[in-house]
């Protein structure tokens, strides 16, 4: 997706930026902090490299996640 901003730079965003702390990824987009902060100054070619690995990081941030809420979650703080 372009960003109309800076029309001709291909960016991952979806507007959801919150990173997650275990695993320092973006829950949108997958990038770290440091790729979304560099991402500008990153030539194409570094660009499609970060973004050929962001499926795979998006899909290990909900494997990683467990149910941590409900009945189970309140007796075992107990």
């Amino acid at each position: 997706m372009d960003d109309p901003r800076f029309p001709g730079i291909e960016t991952p965003c979806v507007k959801i930026c919150v990173v997650e702390p275990e695993t320092g990824f973006c829950i949108g987009c997958g990038r770290t902090r440091m790729e979304i902060g560099g991402w500008l100054s990153m030539n194409p070619e570094e660009r499609r490299t970060v973004m050929a690995a962001l499926p795979e990081r998006v899909a290990t941030l909900t494997q990683r996640k467990t149910r941590r809420g409900g009945r189970a979650g309140r007796l075992a703080t107990r």
